[in-house]
């Protein structure tokens, strides 16, 4: 008969190998996410399709995760956090497949299509990966933890952006009109290399770590405490305005270096979005040591703050200045992500996996702002449409200010 009892809480050490699998996933995300920015601007020439109608791509994917977090929470709840991520891996590696059948048909449609169905992978996939990190180990340190798993994301955001400048982008930008044989290699190697981990994760056993809680069971009364902690309801909001904010810089930059700094080619610029993610990596992994000496709130605010201002000096149209001020909102965007959702999380208990799926359909902020971003754009500067991004950094702040107040943060 199979025992249904609690199981005791690991060791520390026992955590660290389901850890460093986990931490794969967020590699694989990073790179499926920042190839988005490249294939932004490749589709407005190949496809002839306009900024706002290539806002559409971050729409899809990040829309993909309202649809499917809440689903992919309660499958987390009743079948454990691995299977919920052999599921994203599946349809991760569906989505990236059929990129070769949509360069046949060389429809935009068919693109959205498959990029959805990745998306939705990805939605899977951090629905069970983020409050999983958060949960292997003290819940003081999630933040910290969660930081330093989402650091080996940003090993993966550097190189989309620089293999795709290298393989979509050709030596002159008018060589790369129509050109989308391009993006088949990426794609299917992308496919092939999720496939592996995929069979790896199905022959591993990943603990089901649980958080401790003495909470009532009851589906319904969950539901109304969970909405009743002003810690967690600001940090949706928050991690919504943020995530539109990530989507849209990421999305626009080559366009804004392109047409608002001269001499710079869409390979150039995708050189230059490429060093954006090694600030923003370095920010990940020195956001996380610094940690244990600041509070995640503090260092948040500060973050955000940061970011506000070189949104601002983006909007002057200072040429080169500007484009090193937007490379520095991408440092400042290292640890909102984590640290947005470990402190939402936080003091949860069994809500934990349903409070990381409204976290996860959060993320839907990043089909909101890129296509309203792509509309501005289309009718005035690419420079003025970043105040979007710097409204959506002034949010944050306030949440690291005054949002996230209600929960006891340690300085770890």
């Amino acid at each position: 008969m199979q025992d249904h009892s609690k199981p005791e809480e690991p060791q520390s050490m026992s955590f660290v190998f389901p850890l460093i699998m986990v931490t794969s996933l967020f590699f694989m995300w990073g790179f499926a996410i920042s190839m988005l920015d490249v294939l932004n601007k490749h589709f407005q020439d190949a496809l002839n399709v306009t900024r706002a109608q290539s806002g559409l791509i971050q729409f899809v994917v990040y829309g993909s995760y309202f649809v499917v977090a809440l689903p992919a929470g309660y499958l987390m709840n009743r079948f454990g956090y691995q299977r919920g991520i052999l599921i994203g891996l599946a349809l991760y590696a569906v989505g990236a497949f059929l990129f070769y059948p949509a360069t046949q048909v060389a429809t935009f449609g068919f693109f959205l299509a498959a990029l959805f169905i990745i998306g939705c992978g990805l939605a899977v996939i951090e629905t069970g990966a983020n409050p999983y990190v958060t949960v292997l180990g003290k819940p003081e340190g999630a933040a910290r933890r969660l930081n330093l798993a989402q650091s080996f994301n940003g090993l993966g955001v550097i190189l989309g952006p620089l293999i795709g400048g290298l393989a979509l982008f050709k030596e002159s930008d008018e060589a790369t009109a129509s050109d989308l044989s391009s993006i088949q290699a990426p794609y299917l190697t992308i496919g092939t290399l999720v496939l592996l981990l995929l069979l790896i994760f199905s022959t591993i056993k990943l603990p089901e770590v649980h958080a401790r809680t003495h909470a009532n069971t009851d589906p319904m009364v969950q539901r109304v405490r969970l909405f009743s902690q002003p810690h967690f309801v600001y940090g949706v909001i928050a991690q919504f305005f943020y995530i539109g904010a990530q989507a849209g810089v990421w999305g626009f930059f080559i366009n804004y270096a392109v047409e608002e700094v001269p001499g710079i080619s869409n390979k150039d610029a995708s050189f230059y979005l490429s060093g954006a993610m090694v600030l923003y990596t370095f920010g990940r992994f020195s956001g996380a040591w610094l940690m244990k000496y600041v509070a995640p709130r503090t260092l948040l605010a500060w973050y955000a703050f940061i970011a506000l201002v070189a949104m601002i000096v983006v909007m002057t149209n200072g040429g080169i200045l500007s484009l090193c001020a937007l490379m520095i909102g991408c440092f400042c965007m290292s640890i909102m992500f984590p640290t947005i959702f470990s402190l939402g999380i936080l003091n949860l208990g069994s809500e934990t996996k349903r409070a990381g799926s409204y976290m996860i359909m959060s993320i839907v902020g990043g089909a909101v702002i890129p296509p309203i971003m792509g509309r501005l754009a289309d009718t005035y500067q690419m420079s003025v449409t970043f105040a979007l991004p710097a409204i959506c950094y002034a949010i944050v702040l306030l949440y690291a200010l005054k949002g996230c107040r209600s929960v006891a943060i340690k300085t770890i």
